[in-house]
């Protein structure tokens, strides 16, 4: 057996001792032969022709980048370090590896100091643990945003996976020149949390060469995420050099290949929707947030619980004061409109009502039977000891919303070149849970709805975006999974002339300050001898 059948054979016998829970809480997702050596051959052409390599895995695995570099330039090696925190695996790659100019160091990466053991390296390549921040405990987490700062002079947010701390602690293994190569997720380019790395990319090291893997080619088995290969330099960046910017295929082949200068990367806010034709990081003249406020909706905690058909609710005698109209998850909202029917519920297949009550629990006892005995029911099933619900009071409560009259789909995925999210105009009285968002208009947007058909017009308008507006936005997980958020979605260009014209001054001067200054403008005309019936 060669030794590379024999390192995947540990791999898979490693991996199988875990639940699949448990790896993912540790981040550990091991890279396919096939992409450690794309990997490594997109890399090595950046170092020197010859010279010796000294090698850094800090996030060891099995080794398959260790394995791949000896493949590649074995003859190269004058010494490699691989670091890995589990005990099982440091164990198993001492053995297998040894005999080979590795050495394993069991131990917590972020932990060591490189002046202690005297190794620095300029060559790393890593797959570093995709471990996401709220899995990092509270103390942990504190000790990393303040070494990642000290080490590379960016101070990441509190919100950053372990992935991003590995980066910039690792500035300090890096000799002058070194070159390092990261398999990380894509998600960085877009998130907030991700902005201070993108400043460590482009402000203290020169980088070289990103590659973004396509939504629909997942790199891993067992991680539904996307994922991008970062190439860079350990010195300082030269202004006007260009980031060769690849996507899709492999990296040895790319779908397409294009030059993005560093000037742009700071510039722009995100780094996915590159080189896409025609993707402006401008801001439009009037925004779906400039417009509307933005909420996600309810987060119930128990949906099989508090959301059920109105009439299961009605045959076990529960009042309507404590049933409020719901809408079902997407996969059951086919209609573009939703009407609404008797009571404000909406006309659809199903109707289906949410159970919230703010009665404490003596009180219900004593005046609503039928609802205590319901509560009885959840806390016999356990409901009341669920995360959120044991956050609550009463915990059969729930968050206020109004009905919305927009909502946007949270998740979804791209079809027939449509976008992967659904604009659905709302008249009835339901709200909705948290695979959707809430969108409710702003004051001055209801101020300049002069005939009551102007969020159909918005509706409308919103539908004839096409997937890029909607993909540019939000982002997007392995498999083709898209999904938005309430700020990525207020940042959706509104291209309604009569709302780009009634802007929010011009609607305040002319109808609650009855300025003239407008004369002329047909809009101005319009709204103040309509503004006696707007107030």
């Amino acid at each position: 057996m060669s030794i590379a059948e024999e390192r995947l054979r540990i791999q898979v016998e490693l991996d199988a001792r875990k639940t699949q829970l448990e790896r993912n809480m540790l981040g550990q997702f091991a890279t396919p032969p096939a992409l450690a050596e794309q990997i490594v051959r997109a890399t090595l052409p950046f170092l020197p022709e010859s010279g010796p390599i000294r090698f850094l895995e800090p996030a060891l695995g099995t080794g398959s980048f260790f394995q791949a570099v000896h493949s590649l330039a074995g003859n190269r090696i004058e010494k490699a370090v691989g670091v890995e925190i589990d005990h099982a695996f440091a164990r198993a790659s001492s053995r297998m590896w040894s005999g080979y100019p590795l050495s394993v160091i069991e131990a917590d990466f972020t932990l060591i100091d490189p002046i202690a053991i005297g190794y620095t390296s300029n060559l790393l390549i890593t797959n570093p643990p995709y471990v996401r921040h709220h899995h990092i405990e509270a103390e942990q987490k504190r000790n990393l945003v303040k070494l990642s700062g000290r080490v590379s002079g960016i101070q990441p947010s509190g919100l950053a996976g372990l992935y991003i701390h590995f980066m910039l602690i690792a500035h300090r293994w890096l000799t002058p020149g070194a070159v390092s190569a990261w398999l990380i997720p894509s998600e960085f380019m877009d998130v907030n949390y991700g902005a201070e790395l993108k400043k460590y990319l482009t402000e203290k090291v020169e980088l070289l060469r990103i590659h973004r893997f396509a939504p629909e080619d997942v790199q891993f088995d067992d991680a539904l995420v996307t994922s991008t290969v970062v190439i860079f330099r350990n010195r300082a960046p030269h202004l006007g050099t260009a980031v060769s910017y690849t996507i899709g295929g492999s990296m040895d082949q790319p779908r397409e290949v294009s030059d993005i200068t560093i000037e742009t990367l700071r510039a722009l806010r995100k780094w996915s929707t590159l080189p896409e034709l025609g993707y402006s990081d401008q801001k439009p003249n009037l925004t779906l947030g400039d417009a509307f406020s933005i909420r996600r909706g309810i987060a119930t905690g128990d949906n099989k619980f508090f959301i059920r058909p109105l009439s299961e609710f009605q045959t076990l005698g529960i009042p309507n004061e404590f049933l409020k109209p719901i809408l079902p998850s997407p996969r059951n909202v086919r209609e573009l409109v939703v009407e609404a029917g008797e009571s404000g519920y909406p006309v659809l297949h199903e109707q289906l009502a949410l159970f919230d009550c703010s009665f404490p629990e003596l009180e219900l006892q004593r005046l609503f039977p039928l609802v205590y005995t319901l509560v009885q029911e959840g806390k016999d099933s356990g409901v009341d000891e669920g995360y959120l619900c044991k956050g609550r009071s009463p915990w059969y409560s729930h968050e206020r919303r109004e009905p919305p009259p927009l909502l946007c789909t949270y998740m979804g995925r791209p079809k027939h070149g449509e976008p992967p999210f659904r604009i659905i105009r709302n008249k009835s009285r339901a709200i909705a849970t948290n695979v959707y968002l809430l969108l409710y208009p702003k004051p001055w947007v209801t101020k300049a709805d002069l005939d009551g058909k102007l969020l159909d017009r918005v509706a409308e308008q919103l539908r004839k975006l096409g997937a890029t507006e909607f993909t540019s936005e939000g982002r997007v997980y392995g498999g083709g999974l898209h999904k938005m958020e309430p700020k990525e979605l207020a940042r959706l260009p509104l291209c309604l002339a009569e709302l780009e014209t009634a802007n929010r001054g011009f609607v305040q001067n002319v109808l609650f300050e009855r300025r003239s200054p407008y004369d002329g403008n047909p809009l101005a005309q319009s709204l103040l001898s309509a503004g006696e019936n707007l107030r």
